[in-house]
């Protein structure tokens, strides 16, 4: 019997060690995009000129884009992994600048049945909310 319990701690710890690859995936995903949303908010507020986040709808081949950098800027269009989708809520873009103060705002990032949202209050960075990622029924 206590050979049996020890076996069934085990098989518990096991299955908790063990994390879902495309909530890694997504994980991935979502620390990039934060980085590149601050790196985008500074170039807004630096050259004082209005940036936009723009995630794109469905059947378009360009899956987000920055709206109001240089073209030469070199800012990335393509999620790492190409599953990934995302969501503006209450709003079809995200406003990067060039003022300091912006209105809070909120994207929602899914892959499969996991999903992830960042968030800002205006003031403060970008940030992952929450922790771990949440997954929809």
């Amino acid at each position: 019997m206590v050979v049996m319990a020890i076996v069934g701690v085990a098989m518990a710890v096991v299955s908790l060690a063990i994390r879902d690859p495309a909530l890694d995936r997504l994980e991935r995903d979502a620390v990039r995009l934060v980085s590149l949303l601050e790196s985008a908010r500074a170039e807004a507020r630096s050259s004082s000129i209005e940036v936009l986040w723009v995630p794109a709808r469905e059947g378009i081949d360009t899956p987000f884009r920055f709206v109001g950098l240089p073209e030469d800027a070199g800012q990335p269009t393509q999620w790492l992994d190409e599953r990934v989708r995302a969501q503006v809520v209450g709003s079809n873009n995200v406003v990067l600048g060039p003022e300091p103060m912006l209105p809070a705002q909120r994207i929602v990032l899914s892959l499969e049945q996991h999903r992830l949202e960042i968030t800002s209050d205006g003031l403060s960075a970008f940030a992952v909310a929450g922790g771990p990622a949440s997954t929809t029924p």
